[in-house]
């Protein structure tokens, strides 16, 4: 785990060529084809030489769940144990990650025209103020969700309208989570300065500009069956980059905004792991303040395995 560009991918990837562990994504960006810069997907070479289970499985019309991921992930689970590997779960999605562990709830499906609804009165009114609305009903689901996230607030308040329960009520009773039926060994890697990370995230959004972000989101954006409600086109860089080809604000603006909501994702992945049980934190740093090497990342990675008990 850990948040994003703090280096999971190549630290699973050296992980893999170590010890032969099937790599599992635990990322809501990498299930969707067509998103591949902006998700930083690792490459085709990357691919090759360790494959990544649960990447591209979905187009990005069609909207992907934490309750989606937890039963493809349990299948690729059953798989990779069954061959005798050992399952290897990479990512930063929080969300899945605990819903795959803790389980889920007997929450009501979604209703297409309660959901209707609430995006007809978004329109009217705006998100911020169906989050107070949420307030008012779910003070502690409102309290977890930015004020502009259409996608949870729309969900919470579906929920609550369709059972007339809080979501946060549904949440207090989980079932079918893995955290007993297996040993598990948790790791959350992040440099310990907050500044580091923040400097590799501009660092890498300029990158995936100058690598062809705006035209892959372009591609995107000329489909007739996608739209900005869309949780693959919410998804951060793309939903600013979407913005931008809409006409919203300009260039400079848009790369502002994407480096900014980046680390507003770091900042939130960060608070998830700081109350996370069993987390084993790898501190990609020297004393000195230093970034370790990728060698010595993976050496302190291994130590970790190799002291753990579980």
């Amino acid at each position: 785990m850990g948040p994003t560009a703090s280096g999971k991918t190549d630290l699973a990837i050296a992980l893999h060529q170590r010890l032969g562990a099937e790599i599992i994504s635990v990322d809501s960006a990498l299930v969707y084809r067509g998103l591949d810069i902006g998700s930083a997907k690792p490459s085709v070479e990357e691919l090759a030489a360790a494959p990544h289970r649960l990447i591209d499985i979905r187009d990005p019309s069609v909207p992907y769940s934490a309750a989606n991921f937890a039963v493809d992930a349990k299948g690729e689970i059953e798989q990779v144990v069954s061959a005798g590997e050992i399952p290897l779960l990479v990512g930063g999605t929080m969300l899945y990650f605990k819903a795959l562990l803790e389980g889920l709830s007997d929450m009501p499906a979604s209703d297409a025209q309660t959901r209707q609804m609430i995006e007809k009165d978004a329109l009217q009114r705006g998100w911020p103020a169906l989050h107070a609305e949420l307030a008012e009903i779910d003070p502690k689901t409102a309290a977890e969700i930015h004020p502009n996230h259409s996608h949870r607030i729309g969900r919470a308040l579906e929920v609550y309208r369709i059972s007339g329960k809080p979501i946060s009520e549904f949440r207090t009773h989980l079932s079918g989570g893995l955290m007993e039926d297996y040993h598990w060994l948790q790791i959350a890697i992040a440099p310990r300065d907050r500044a580091i990370l923040h400097r590799r995230i501009e660092l890498r959004f300029d990158r995936m500009l100058s690598r062809g972000l705006i035209d892959e989101v372009q591609a995107l954006f000329e489909r007739k069956d996608l739209h900005a409600d869309l949780p693959a086109i919410r998804a951060v860089g793309y939903r600013q980059v979407w913005g931008f080809l809409a006409g919203e604000f300009g260039f400079d603006d848009m790369r502002q905004k994407g480096i900014a909501a980046t680390r507003q994702l770091a900042k939130r992945q960060l608070t998830w792991l700081r109350s996370w049980p069993g987390i084993n934190w790898l501190d990609t740093q020297e004393e000195t303040g230093e970034l370790l090497s990728s060698e010595e990342i993976v050496s302190k990675a291994l130590r970790i395995l190799t002291e753990t008990t579980i």
